[in-house]
This record gives structure tokens, C-alpha cells and sequence, in this order.
């Protein structure tokens, strides 16, 4: 029926599996049984990563075995508690054991081991820490999902490889100061958030230098300039248009009275034409607004990337200063506290 052996378990394990042509990077959970017991299907419950926060895995008749594998791929860099209901028993069982566990994936999964040979990311960010470099390594050691466990005694020097994008990242530490080398500027700022987290840092300031960030918002701030120009001349436009439009309904009526009705007839022709630009310019004035605030936007969360680059005060200071330096309209001050946390900072440097 569905008697199985007392002395039945389960074990699991997470493995990182690169992508192929059929299939992007994920983590594979496997799970296999102790003995000859089969495992029928598995339910496996997870926010955020499954559509309904829920999977099963049903295996046909000729490929049920001890062991299962289950792809999942997590969407972005979050801790995520896998809550899973194996099915187990025999082939000829018509009743099933059910075990139930539970198996958290890592913050950062998707990650594996750099050849040694990768080249170093121009973009990096450095900032002082007064933690032991065991205790950095220990805090890798529970928040990537890496093949086997690093270890250092006196300097860190990790290689690894985002495996979402392709993009290398560099962890470094001697005492006293690290360095994460990585063109992607949020993976450094997720880094940072979750190591003070963990670390208990409550403050941390960094000195950060992403060229290519910086000019890419350079690009952005120039359209938001080229926007407002264009903005500020619709608006001008729209005032000539409008005074003239009073001035042809007055000639209009003054016509009509006079019984003159050409120059009527032509007075509202003109309006008509007047009315037409009106529209045109209106439709003109809504995509440009519309694509002056995208602008914006993406203003903004530059500066709040920037901001989670550091923790605490520092973080709070950058992004004040960030808005302070839009609204003064000074880019050159703009990048400096984004790279310095401060304007001092960036003279002292």
C-alpha cells in the first residue's frame, strides 16, 4: 500500500547550473531519498519566484526514480525560503509518505568561481571597515551559493561571475579597507546593503568611481536641459498664439458688425490655422513633458543607486546633496558627491 521504511529520509542540495541553448542560468534543488523509495512528485512553496507562489513537479510513470531535480530561477538577488512537500513511496504505491522541509537559497545564487584570468572592472568602489577579514568570509560563505567554501587568513581576493549578466566582480579585502571592483552599480550597492546588514554597520561612507554611470547620466542630464529648452519655447510660442487669437476675434466681430464679410471669412481662416498649431503644439508639449519626466526618473534613481553605495548617514547625505546639487543645476558638484559622498570629500581626496 504505501508502508515505507522507518529509517527513510530525504536529503537536498542547491547546485548553480550555467545557462545552456535551451535553458537560462538557475539553481537546480535536488532531492533524493535515503533507500529504494521512489519519489512520486514534489510541491515546492516560494514568494516571488513561482507564478501563484507555487510548483509542482510530477514526473511521468517511466521516469519516477530516488531522485529529483528542480530548476529554479531566482529573479534578482533576495533570500528566498523554499517550503517543500515530497511525495514518497514505491512504483506501486497508491498511497504516498509526505515529508516536509524547508531550505532557504542564499541571497546572492546565480554566482560562480571567475577564471583567473578575468580581467579586472575598471568601476569600483572602497570604503573603510573595522571587521576582521574571517568574519567577511564567513558572512561570503552564507550569502553566495559557490561550489565549496572560501577561506583567508590576511587578504581576501575573490573572482566572480554574475551569471544574470556576464559581469565580473572583484571582492577584496585587507584589514582595515575592501574594494568591490563591478561595473554594475546596483550588484555593488545590493552587496553593500547586505553586508552592513549582517555586519551590524549602522555608518558606512565610500569613495566610488563607475565612468560609465556617470556618463550615462551625463547623457540624461543634457536631454533633461534639451527638454526644458524646448519646454520653455513651446510655452513662449503658446503666449504668442494665444495674444494673437484674441486680436482676430475682435477683427472677426468688428468685420461681422461692418458687414464685411471677407475680411470675416478671413479673420477666422487665420483662426482656424491658429487653432490647428494650438493642437499640434499641445500634443508636441505632452511628449516632450512625457519624456522629460522618464528623464527625471532616471535621475533620480541614479541618485538613489548612488545613495545605497553607502549606509546610515552617509547614504542620507548623498542624497541630499544629490538634490541639492539638480536644483542648483551644478553637474560638475553632482558628480563629485556621487563619487566622494561630498564635495569636501572629493578636495581632501
Amino acid at each position: 500500500m504505501g508502508i515505507i521504511p522507518a529509517n527513510t529520509q530525504l536529503q537536498t542540495s542547491l547546485q548553480v547550473t550555467t545557462e545552456t541553448e535551451t535553458i537560462p542560468s538557475h539553481v537546480q534543488l535536488l532531492i533524493n531519498t535515503t533507500n529504494s523509495t521512489v519519489i512520486k512528485s514534489v510541491m515546492i512553496f516560494a514568494e516571488g519566484i513561482f507564478n501563484g507562489e507555487s510548483h509542482v513537479v510530477h514526473p511521468p510513470s517511466s521516469g519516477i526514480s530516488s531522485a529529483l531535480s528542480v530548476p529554479i530561477f531566482p529573479p534578482k538577488d533576495v533570500p528566498i525560503d523554499l517550503h517543500v512537500k515530497t511525495f514518497v513511496g514505491y512504483k506501486n504505491s497508491t498511497q504516498y509518505h509526505v515529508f516536509e522541509l524547508s531550505r532557504q537559497l542564499p541571497r546572492f545564487t546565480l554566482y560562480v568561481m571567475a577564471p583567473q584570468d578575468t580581467p579586472q572592472p575598471p568601476s569600483f568602489l572602497t570604503f573603510s571597515i573595522n571587521e576582521r577579514i574571517n568574519r567577511l568570509v564567513m558572512w561570503i560563505n552564507q550569502n553566495f551559493l559557490l561550489d565549496e567554501e572560501i577561506s583567508a587568513d590576511t587578504e581576501l581576493d575573490l573572482k566572480l561571475i554574475a551569471l544574470r549578466t556576464g559581469c565580473p566582480i572583484f571582492l577584496r579585502m585587507v584589514p582595515g579597507t575592501m574594494t568591490i571592483h563591478c561595473e554594475d552599480i546596483d550588484l555593488v550597492g545590493d552587496i553593500v546593503q547586505a553586508l552592513a546588514a549582517s555586519l551590524n554597520i549602522e555608518n558606512l561612507a565610500s569613495n566610488a568611481n563607475f565612468p560609465d554611470f556617470i556618463e550615462k547620466l551625463k547623457e540624461v542630464l543634457l536631454k533633461v536641459d534639451e527638454y526644458h529648452n524646448v519646454r520653455q519655447k513651446l510655452t513662449a510660442e503658446m503666449a504668442d498664439h494665444s495674444n494673437l487669437i484674441r486680436s482676430l476675434v475682435v477683427r472677426a466681430e468688428d468685420a461681422r458688425l461692418m458687414n464685411d464679410m471677407n475680411s470675416m471669412k478671413q479673420s477666422y481662416l487665420k483662426l482656424y490655422d491658429l487653432n490647428r498649431d494650438l493642437i499640434n503644439g499641445y500634443n508636441i508639449r505632452c511628449n516632450n513633458h512625457a519624456e522629460l519626466l522618464s528623464c527625471l526618473k532616471i535621475v533620480n534613481q541614479g541618485i538613489q543607486k548612488a545613495g545605497r553605495l553607502r549606509v546610515g548617514r552617509p547614504k542620507t547625505q548623498v542624497v541630499t546633496s544629490c538634490r541639492e546639487a539638480i536644483k542648483q543645476n551644478d553637474i560638475e558638484k553632482l558628480f563629485k558627491i556621487i563619487e566622494c559622498g561630498s564635495v569636501l570629500g572629493f578636495y581632501l581626496r
